[in-house]
């Protein structure tokens, strides 16, 4: 028996939360801090030295030598430099501990080399670190020893966002302004800020750390490059929701209680579709807190499956033939008095509020569809959008039978009479207790769903931050919500302007909506019947981020530059070739020096026993059979592999990165998958002793 485990007692006991902060502080100076939280503005430099005191007494408590300022630079991970907390020993030689206000609200790491995207010149050098007040600090433990973690945001000597966390920031200031401009069109005089809320699922597969070592395709590109389908896969449905393997639930009790002494409110685990895969999913948290804590779910779970000798990969795909991995990114809007915006209550018809903001939502989406298709997009992701395991690469939104009838009815007369109801769930079992549906039923097809109150955006990667789908997210509804209020604020009826609005918003938006079959044909068609984009990769979504619309959208609400948006276009188009460029180089790497040797010796044990069963005067049709299948493979895979060198070289030497982007995506990825397909046809044909690497079965279902 595992001893009995007190969550409550160690739930955020490596936070310095705001219960922390008012425990240690003076009373006028906890004061001070809150005001500056709720409300913004900036601390007074004597304020800031009392907290860095107190925040540093915490940490060193807790066993903490060193901090940083952990901030998330475009590399798509966190970054950190480690300061000890010692100073200059004084005249007896003793050795103090001190950290400033200055400390803790700027840094200044090298900024030369993460990507800048042209922002700036390489030499040039100088980069902040500024502290986010409003997402706790907190001392993470490992090998390390224990190091205060400072959450900060990342910008140039310009002030130009270099990072995910600064335009989060500014999104969200700029949805809290025109929603608050919505609810007060409504009567609501008491809040004073909307805050977007964020609950993240995380999906990802474990394997054995061993058999992770002896593939390079997986240390070096996240994935498996080469591999044959084993016998089962996942069509017999038995791995979701299934028994929890002991292993993996060691792993995922670890996993809970690092995460929860972090503060990150991890709430359900499960096996997920394909074997080997599980899911984490978090409880919601304003936006940007959310989205420092799936960056310390993804740190932590690669920490953690070390430990127990595993290897945990987090790439949208790690292997073909089975479901890759995403990340359900759930968004709801609520005022700092708890009125969630997005709660349609038991009658949506006659929620005018709620109608307005919803139209507004379906409007922000379809205008700015390619935006939101963008800010899911990465490499990986490639792999899964509208593969029929994930949603399609079209944005559509899914409301369910309840509002799309609310809707019609909208659309059609101007008036919602009445309102579908969910009824009572029969299972025609006696013992079995009768209980109300939900108005409406899920769709998992869809990209974009409404789930009761909130909306959520299927289509995020399981590797990537989670900050750049909600700026996009909080910036386009921004502007919806600002279009709505300027129009309402000067009507001289209002009832009768907002449900002209709501109608108008509606009726030019409803193409929009599909609560249908999102991975069908049919829908395609549709799909381009109505004109709705069909964004089928990275590469060409990236063009986005520099529309007229977007550069308008981002510059009025001061979330991007003209220049920013350039800027992460080009290392969008840099992150693309370069991860394709390590995936051929590793390809040709495995290739060459592994794979066709294994077949070479192979080859020759075939002949060898072709040659020994003609001298024994033997049948050797079989054998014969056998070495002209491998010879003319491995001839295939020498060609195709010869092919992916030259077109890697040529794209190497393309200087343009959107050209170079496009060349790799073309013709790089098609060599790939040419070289694959014999490579993977050999595997169920050489002798599983030759084979060079863990096969398929051996990863999944092996641990």
């Amino acid at each position: 028996m595992s001893e009995v485990l007190n969550v409550e007692s160690i739930f955020a006991e490596n936070v310095f939360t705001i219960g922390k902060m008012k425990e240690r502080l003076p009373r006028k100076i906890f004061q001070e801090v809150k005001k500056v939280m709720d409300q913004g503005g900036e601390l007074s430099p004597g304020t800031a030295d009392i907290v860095a005191k107190a925040m540093k007494d915490w940490a060193v408590e807790k066993g903490a030598t060193h901090y940083t300022h952990w901030f998330q630079p475009l590399t798509g991970i966190t970054a950190e430099k480690h300061d000890a907390f010692v100073t200059h020993p004084d005249e007896d030689g003793k050795m103090l501990l001190e950290f400033s206000g200055k400390e803790l609200i700027k840094g200044e790491p090298d900024a030369s080399s993460f990507p800048s995207g042209g922002l700036r010149a390489t030499f040039e050098a100088r980069g902040y670190t500024a502290w986010d007040i409003t997402s706790p600090a907190f001392v993470k433990e490992d090998a390390a020893g224990a190091v205060l973690c400072i959450p900060t945001a990342f910008c140039s000597y310009k002030g130009e966002a270099l990072d995910k966390k600064t335009p989060l920031l500014r999104s969200m200031e700029a949805i809290s302004e025109q929603a608050l401009r919505i609810v007060r069109l409504f009567g609501n005089t008491e809040a004073t800020k909307v805050v977007p809320s964020v609950g993240a699922e995380q999906e990802y597969f474990l394997v054995d750390r061993e058999k992770y070592l002896k593939r390079k395709d997986l240390i070096f590109a996240g994935r498996t490059l080469f591999g044959a389908p084993p016998p089962k896969g996942q069509e017999m449905e038995d791995h979701y929701f299934g028994t929890i393997r002991e292993r993996i639930g060691a792993y995922m009790r670890d996993l809970n209680i690092e995460l929860w002494k972090l503060g990150v409110t991890a709430k359900t685990q499960h096996n997920e579709v394909a074997p080997a895969q599980h899911e984490l999913a978090s409880i919601y948290e304003t936006a940007n807190i959310a989205v420092d804590h799936n960056q310390i779910v993804m740190e932590t779970m690669k920490k953690v499956a070390g430990r127990h000798k595993m290897a945990c990969l987090l790439h949208e795909k790690p292997f073909a033939g089975v479901n890759g991995s995403g990340k359900h990114n759930n968004w709801s809007l609520a005022t700092d008095t708890g009125v969630n915006l997005l709660d349609p209550g038991e009658t949506p018809n006659e929620n005018i509020q709620f109608l307005l903001v919803l139209a507004c939502i379906l409007k922000a989406v379809d205008i700015h569809g390619d935006l939101l298709r963008q800010s899911a997009s990465d490499v990986g992701n490639d792999h899964r959008l509208g593969a029929n395991e994930a949603p399609p690469a079209i944005i559509s939104v899914f409301l369910g039978e309840q509002l799309e009838d609310v809707v019609k009815q909208l659309v059609e007369t101007g008036i919602a009479a009445t309102c579908k109801e969910g009824g009572i769930l029969d299972t025609g079992v006696r013992t079995l207790p009768g209980f109300m549906k939900d108005a409406t039923d899920r769709n998992r097809t869809s990209p974009f769903a409404f789930t009761g109150n909130k909306f959520e955006f299927r289509m995020v990667g399981s590797a990537d931050s989670i900050g750049s789908p909600n700026t996009a997210l909080n910036a386009i509804v921004a502007e919806a919500f600002c279009e709505a209020a300027d129009i309402l604020e000067q009507a001289e009826d209002f009832d009768i302007a907002v449900h002209d609005l709501i109608k108008e918003y509606l009726t030019k938006h409803q193409r929009i909506i599909f609560n249908g079959n999102g991975y069908s044909e049919e829908w395609l068609e549709e799909a381009k019947r109505r004109g709705l984009p069909n964004i089928k990769s990275m590469v060409d979504g990236v063009e986005a981020l520099t529309t007229k619309k977007a550069v308008e959208l981002y510059e009025k609400f001061g979330i991007f530059t003209k220049a920013e948006l350039e800027s992460r276009k080009e290392i969008l188009y840099e992150t693309y070739a370069k991860t394709m460029n390590i995936e051929a180089l590793a390809m040709i790497d495995i290739g060459s020096k592994h794979i066709i040797p294994a077949v070479v010796r192979y080859t020759k044990t075939l002949a060898d026993t072709v040659n020994a069963l003609k001298e024994a005067e033997a049948d050797a049709r079989v054998h014969k059979e056998l070495l002209s299948e491998t010879t003319a493979l491995l001839t295939e895979t020498k060609e195709a592999l010869k092919t992916l060198t030259q077109l890697s070289a040529e794209a190497s030497r393309i200087e343009e990165a959107r050209e170079r982007a496009v060349y790799y995506k073309d013709k790089v990825k098609t060599a790939m998958e040419a070289l694959r397909s014999p490579v993977d046809k050999l595997e169920m044909i050489v002798d599983k002793e030759e084979w060079p690497m863990p096969s398929y079965g051996d990863l999944l279902f092996e641990i």
